[in-house]
């Protein structure tokens, strides 16, 4: 029995290790952001012949004007997740729809720094979304709320009438909505 004990622990120990010892990844889709960890022997695999068509609502910005949006990182950890599954990216619809206190993490890096002091800590983590083909759809009204015009968000940003119209549309579409 003692020796089963110790056997048990010195197992759980090296799972530990191993587990601890483990680093977050980024890429292969968005090299620069979106680390995750790389998950193996899942009891509930991924389909990787699934269509997966997902909109992120993002309404919430970190207090720091210099730290990135996590929320808009999170797009880029689905990317890469599902990438690195065998996923491909005619397989991943991604749309983030971005509304209330996030609305000024579009703005272009000179109007953000002109607003805040600072380099918009966004502006890579954005192109880099919209290079890999995700829709990013600012809200009008909070638009006009926050006093974020279209013409001073980072180009290929999509401008809705209201979150709410483009959440109601891309659901209706088939997405699924991923709140945080």
């Amino acid at each position: 029995m003692r020796i089963y004990s110790r056997l048990v622990l010195i197992l759980f120990c090296l799972s530990f290790f191993t587990l601890s010892s483990q680093e977050k990844q980024t890429g292969p889709v968005i090299e620069e952001y979106g680390a995750i960890w790389d998950i193996q022997n899942t009891s509930y695999p991924v389909n990787k012949e699934h269509l997966f068509k997902v909109v992120f609502d993002v309404m919430r910005s970190p207090d720091s004007k210099e730290a990135i949006n996590p929320s808009l990182e999170t797009a880029a950890r689905f990317l890469n997740m599902h990438a690195r599954k065998g996923v491909s990216m005619d397989q991943m619809q991604v749309a983030v729809v971005v509304h209330n206190a996030a609305t000024p993490d579009i703005l272009t890096n000179d109007h953000y720094r002109e607003r805040f002091g600072t380099d918009n800590p966004n502006t890579g983590l954005l192109n880099a979304l919209m290079d890999a083909g995700v829709k990013i759809i600012l809200c009008g009204q909070s638009s006009v709320a926050r006093k974020v015009p279209i013409e001073q968000a980072q180009p290929g940003v999509l401008l809705s009438l209201s979150a709410m119209t483009a959440l109601i549309q891309l659901q209706s579409d088939g997405y699924q909505l991923i709140k945080f």
